[in-house]
């Protein structure tokens, strides 16, 4: 990830979460951990893979980076990976179609 658009040390602000809101942010990496160190229906390949996808909605540059690799790690393929991204592709696409229903009938106001 280049570094001249989200910097990677930013990350060291996370003892500052931490330490104004212990509780909360233990109650975070709990329910990250939950859900993704533990497989239950989903495997953890298929967990990553979500991620992978709904980061890529998010856009959060950091889940994707560490979902990429822990979906690569969990035994997805690149083109299991892109396929990922191009199923949350069509899902922000969708959703930019969808709401042009709302324009489309404020011309008629």
């Amino acid at each position: 990830m280049p570094e001249y658009f989200y910097p990677l040390d930013a990350r060291k602000y996370y003892q500052d979460l931490k330490e104004a809101q212990p509780g909360m942010f233990n109650a975070f990496m709990g329910l990250h951990k939950g859900v993704f160190e533990k497989e239950g229906a989903l495997t953890q390949k298929i967990k990553e893979l979500i991620a992978v996808a709904v980061a890529h909605t998010t856009q959060c540059p950091y889940c994707i980076e560490s979902h990429t690799k822990a979906a690569q790690k969990a035994g997805a393929s690149r083109e299991e990976i892109a396929e990922a991204i191009f199923v949350a592709v069509a899902l922000r696409a969708g959703g930019a179609f969808a709401h042009s229903t709302v324009a489309m009938s404020s011309l008629e106001k």
